[in-house]
């Protein structure tokens, strides 16, 4: 017996070497497939030339992306992946016949539908056309396909399946994938998917999925599953119970979902699972002790909840856990040693965003080694923390807004030297730093309490944030300071200190740099030539200091530049010409200067532009009616915000990102805008000379949020089209000269929640809305002919005209001349006729204090409503009084000839 079985082995082995060698000598791929494929070739766009050696000369078996039989020499495997393939597929693939796996992914078919005749090539065991850009109804055909292992379908957004009944004829199939895929209109979903005892794997992340996860599923159902991701559907209800049969998953995402109700202590039943995502739902309760019971749990992320109660001491435990998020949500308690016990295998840990506190012992050594820990808005300090240096692996540190209020110690910046990322932001850290020389890729210390001189840089860092401290001294010896090697700095904040001089032209040593924020802090001189030499600088902040001059024509090198902000400075003389010929542009802030001249019509060629501020300069001149062409004005916040490249504003790296922050005047207040700076869309031109009438043009501008004309000599009406500005929230034109009706058309504009056209001439009624009638009645103030609510001037013939007077201050301000005039009268009558009253009368004086005793509770009601009117109406008063004496001082040199 055992004779023969070696006579069979021998055999088989002489058969298959023969073989083997007929096939590398003489074994060429079948004509007919040969031409199928060239076929197939023809049919598509290859405009990256991926199919070069698809050539007829050549044995297509030696084709890119063709695999064929060693024995037969037939085509096994089309492997095309991201090769930037299009066009059509032809169905001369059908003739392949023993193709049995055909990978098309990541390439892109603009759209087209996936070919039914794909149900027809019966061989294939494995099909892939994840993200190729195939859209429309997913062909039922697939269902004939009935010796399929792999389907994947994910990522091709455009696709959508009325019912999966044709899925069940997929008896042997183990992955399926259909991420993105639309699945809403399929309400039996759950029990078309769960019908294969071989599936391994599932892919429905973001499917549309809802709440039909309610069936009773058998629990022979997914006996094979180890993978399940429903992540980023729309799904509203607790955990299903069928869940908990699955006993042999690994790998389980809720995430992004509306998942309610208490995570169930069974979850302790997965003993299996490596990778647990419930982030981003609405579970609520206490995280389950049984959590302890994961042996095997590698990942766990609980991000973005309603949790509460504390920390379970079980999950110290977690032999195995190496990622740990949590945070975002209503927990609280200590954190204790114990909660890490047997945690020596972690190595990211994400806690933010709750009231957690850390309660550990100074001498305290933890049992793993970090490589990435943020702790952020959840308390460490108040010292800094000690067991810190005993992570020798860390490249990613965050402990910003965690309370620490010490003395960074000595060994922190040692320490530290060694890691890629530090963040640190809004603590009360102090010391002085200008002996250290920081050598990390991005460092943040904004809003500490760190002072003295300006620390040293390596040329490794790329970020330096440290905005809003105490920094002091002059600005040359940090910008002129010799390196080692070659800068990569390209984000230079050092915003909100005390640093002063003029800044040295040297910034020929910084090539790289493209943020730039040196705004808020005591510099002084003009902007040196060098700066031109910043080819790659897309935002330059310098507000708030005392440079003046000329603006440096050698800026006009900055080709790239999307934000400029010199506001609340001394520059002088006209808007440079290349600032507004810069189509790059999307903020240019230059409030608050000496500014002069006209506002060149060039400025209308910068269809990026979001936020223009000329505000508070010596403007004169019309304005630009072609301000129309401002297309991201026009197109608003949310239409064209995919249309729009913000790196000007935001730069983004590995884990964080740096944003650009703006300080705006608007509704009377001043704002910082961060996050949502790329939203905002504003105009302010207010306090200058300029004249004329408003352009009709701007009223074109529907995105356009905030606009402000006030302060300013302009005469005519407000045209009727101002009603298409459908997110206006803010219109300031007071102290100007306009005049006509108030158009009917302004109470379409439902955003309108702050408006001020004081002190013109316009006249007749206020439109009537519901917004225009809940506005102060200061807002339409100074309008001698305009009356109805909110002002209590009825809209009669009969009404009398208002006297006038002759002062100046009177004729600006006459409810606050007669104000004066009605109380020094009303004292004197006040005083005698009733105090005197009183002082003869004992019977009156008892009356009369009885009645004051009754009306006191009603007086405190008043004085408590009128307290807030009071406060805010001073507010504006002083800011008139700004306004007024601002016009004074410009028309006063104007007269003198001066500019």
């Amino acid at each position: 017996m055992r004779k023969a079985i070696r006579g069979v082995l021998l055999l088989w082995f002489l058969c298959s070497t023969i073989l083997r060698s007929c096939r590398a000598n003489n074994l060429v791929c079948n004509e007919k497939e040969k031409q199928a494929l060239l076929s197939f070739k023809h049919a598509l766009l290859d405009p990256a030339n991926q199919l070069s050696s698809w050539s007829i000369k050549e044995d297509c078996c030696g084709w890119r992306g063709v695999h064929c039989s060693n024995v037969t020499a037939r085509v096994l495997k089309l492997e095309l992946a991201e090769m930037n393939l299009g066009g059509e597929i032809s169905p001369a693939l059908l003739k392949l016949e023993f193709l049995d796996h055909l990978d098309l992914s990541s390439n892109d078919f603009k759209g087209s539908p996936i070919p039914s005749f794909l149900g027809s090539m019966g061989s294939l065991r494995y099909l892939n056309l994840n993200d190729a850009r195939f859209a429309g109804l997913v062909p039922h055909q697939l269902g004939n396909l009935s010796t399929l292992r792999h389907l994947d379908l994910g990522y091709n957004s455009g696709l959508y399946v009325e019912n999966l009944g044709w899925i069940s004829h997929l008896a042997f199939l183990k992955y399926l994938s259909m991420d993105s895929v639309d699945l809403h209109r399929e309400v039996h979903w759950l029990e078309s998917v769960s019908m294969f005892p071989s599936l391994s794997e599932l892919h429905l992340s973001e499917c549309k999925l809802d709440s039909n996860m309610t069936s009773s599923l058998g629990y022979d159902n997914f006996t094979s599953l180890t993978f399940l991701d429903l992540s980023e559907n729309k799904i509203n209800q607790e955990m299903p119970n069928w869940l908990f049969n699955l006993s042999s998953l690994a790998f389980l995402s809720l995430s992004e979902n509306q998942f309610k109700g208490q995570i169930p202590e069974s979850l302790g039943h997965f003993k299996y699972l490596e990778y647990l995502d419930l982030s981003f739902n609405s579970f609520h309760g206490p995280i389950p002790t049984s959590i302890g019971n994961l042996s095997s749990l590698r990942e766990l992320n609980l991000y973005y909840n309603r949790l509460n109660g504390t920390l379970p001491t079980s999950m110290g435990r977690l032999s195995n856990l190496m990622a740990l998020a949590l945070g975002y949500d209503s927990m609280t308690g200590a954190i204790s040693e114990a909660h890490f016990t047997t945690l020596s295998k972690l190595e990211t840990v994400q806690i933010s965003e709750t009231s957690f506190f850390f309660n550990v012992k100074s001498n305290w050594t933890p049992p793993f080694q970090l490589q990435f820990l943020l702790i952020s808005s959840c308390k460490i300090g108040p010292k800094f923390p000690a067991w810190l240096q005993t992570q020798k692996s860390l490249s990613y540190l965050d402990f910003s807004r965690s309370g620490i209020e010490d003395t960074a110690p000595n060994w922190f910046w040692k320490f530290a030297s060694y890691i890629d990322q530090i963040h640190l932001s809004n603590n009360r850290i102090s010391g002085d730093l200008p002996q250290v020389v920081l050598n990390n890729t991005i460092i943040d210390l904004s809003s500490n309490c760190f002072s003295g001189r300006l620390p040293r840089l390596s040329p490794n860092v790329v970020v330096l944030n440290i905005a809003n401290n105490s920094f002091s001294g002059p600005i040359s010896p940090f910008m002129c300071q010799k390196m080692n090697g070659t800068s990569k700095l390209e984000v230079l904040d050092i915003s909100t200190n005390a640093l002063s001089g003029e800044i040295s032209d040297c910034w020929m040593h910084w090539q790289s740099l493209i943020h730039i924020n040196m705004g808020s802090n005591n510099l002084s001189g003009k902007i040196p030539n060098s700066m031109g030499s910043l080819v790659g600088l897309k935002a330059l902040s310098l507000h708030n200091n005392s440079f003046y001059g000329d603006v440096p024509s050698s800026l006009e090198n900055c080709k790239v530049l999307g934000l400029i902000n010199l506001s609340d400075n001394k520059f002088s003389g006209i808007i440079p010409r290349w600032i507004v010929e810069r189509t790059t542009l999307m903020v240019i802030h230059l409030r608050s200067n000496k500014f002069n001249g006209i506002i060149p019509p060039q400025i209308c060629q910068l269809s990026s532009l979001i936020v223009l501020d000329f505000a508070d300069n010596n403007l004169s001149g019309e304005i630009p009616k072609c301000l129309n062409n401002f297309s991201a004005m026009a197109e608003g916040p949310i239409r064209g915000q995919y249309d729009i490249w913000y790196d000007a504003l935001e730069v983004k790296y590995d884990y964080e990102s740096y944003m650009e922050s703006l300080v705006l005047d608007i509704k009377g207040r001043e704002s910082e805008y961060k996050e949502i700076l790329k939203y905002v869309r504003a105009i302010d031109l207010s306090s200058n000379n300029l004249s004329g009438s408003i352009p009709v043009e701007i009223f074109s501008l529907s995105g356009l949020q905030f606009l402000n004309l006030s302060c300013n000599h302009l005469r005519g009406m407000i045209s009727a089209k101002i009603g298409g500005m459908e997110y206006l929230e803010s219109l300031d034109l007071s102290r100007n000269r306009l005049s006509g009706e108030i158009p009917q058309s302004i109470a379409n504009l439902t955003f309108l929640s702050y408006l001020n056209v004081s002190y013109n001439n316009f006249s007749g009624r206020i439109p009537s809305s519901t917004q225009l009638q809940s506005l102060d009645p200061l807002s339409f103030f100074g309008n001698a002919e305009l009356c109805g609510a909110p002002l209590t001037k009825n809209c009669t013939k009969d009404e009398e005209p208002q006297d006038t007077n002759t002062d100046e201050e009177s004729r600006e301000h006459p409810e606050i001349a007669w104000f004066y005039i009605g109380m020094g009268t009303g004292f004197v009558v006040g005083f005698w006729g009733v105090c005197g009253a009183l002082f003869f009368k004992r019977a009156w004086r008892h009356a009369y204090f009885r009645v004051l005793d009754d009306m006191k509770d009603r007086v405190y009601v008043v004085i408590a409503l009128r307290l807030k009117w009071l406060q805010n109406n001073l507010r504006r008063y002083f800011l008139d009084l700004r306004c007024l004496r601002g016009r004074s001082e410009r028309e006063k040199v104007m007269d003198g000839g001066g500019t």
